[in-house]
């Protein structure tokens, strides 16, 4: 089996640490007031890395939770990657000030793919990772709330040649639902970009999920970003680590 990275999820809204179901802004749930305390808690219980959305930037198209971002990294010495309303070269410079150690681009990457070789040659590779969000094998974008019809699998392709090494799977269906993850899907991405470094996300709702992905033996699928199964208690980070 290969061994994964846990990425406690922190989704911000507001300023605070939410989750929504499958997307959607009107299913919120709010876990923390203090997003800054969460990190500390993963961090303390062993997280390696965390993985932050900004949920009004994705929907709005600008960075929209900075000085959240900001105590977060204060507090914590693990490196965090954040997604959500990245479109512009001085939206990524305003987050890595912020201490954030790689950015996740999808809208933009999407609809103007031009940009992604810009910002690789601006920051480097292995400072950009591509977020793949998908329902049914199609693209969606704007936090999720237009479908591009484009095709996932062909998309990660593209960005693959483009020098892009990093991806994030989103299947949108199993996302907050704790119904496991689409194991055929990410499987799938990481035969189709053998040469770069996948990360699953969506419907993790218990340890034996993290085996099940390990099991797919992809020696390329580094990761997995986990969140309503922590925030519900229904596994602990503890528990999720060890069954790497």
């Amino acid at each position: 089996m290969s061994k994964l990275i846990i990425l406690p999820a922190i989704d911000l809204r507001n300023g605070k640490c939410v989750r929504l179901q499958q997307g959607d802004y009107n299913q919120e749930t709010i876990y923390s007031d203090s997003p800054a305390k969460q990190a500390e808690e993963w961090a303390s219980n062993g997280a390696e890395y965390i993985h932050l959305v900004d949920l009004d930037g994705a929907k709005n198209g600008a960075p929209a939770n900075l000085e959240a971002v900001k105590a977060i990294t204060d507090a914590v010495s693990v490196p965090c990657e954040l997604g959500g309303g990245i479109r512009t070269i001085e939206d990524a410079e305003t987050l890595f000030n912020a201490g954030i150690s790689r950015i996740i681009l999808g809208t933009i990457a999407c609809r103007e793919p031009e940009i992604v070789d810009l910002m690789i040659k601006k920051f480097g590779a292995e400072k950009i990772v591509i977020g793949i969000d998908a329902k049914d094998g199609k693209a969606a974008v704007s936090g999720w709330l237009d479908d591009t019809g484009i095709d996932a699998f062909k998309l990660a392709e593209d960005f693959a040649a483009k020098g892009i090494k990093r991806f994030i799977y989103t299947d949108i269906s199993t996302d907050g639902m704790l119904t496991g993850p689409n194991l055929e899907a990410q499987a799938e991405l990481c035969d189709r970009v053998p040469g770069c470094s996948v990360i699953a996300s969506g419907g993790i709702s218990e340890a034996s999920d993290i085996t099940k992905l390990a099991e797919l033996n992809r020696q390329n699928l580094e990761g997995v970003i986990v969140g309503k199964a922590l925030y519900d208690g229904r596994t602990t980070l503890k528990e999720l680590l060890e069954s790497c």
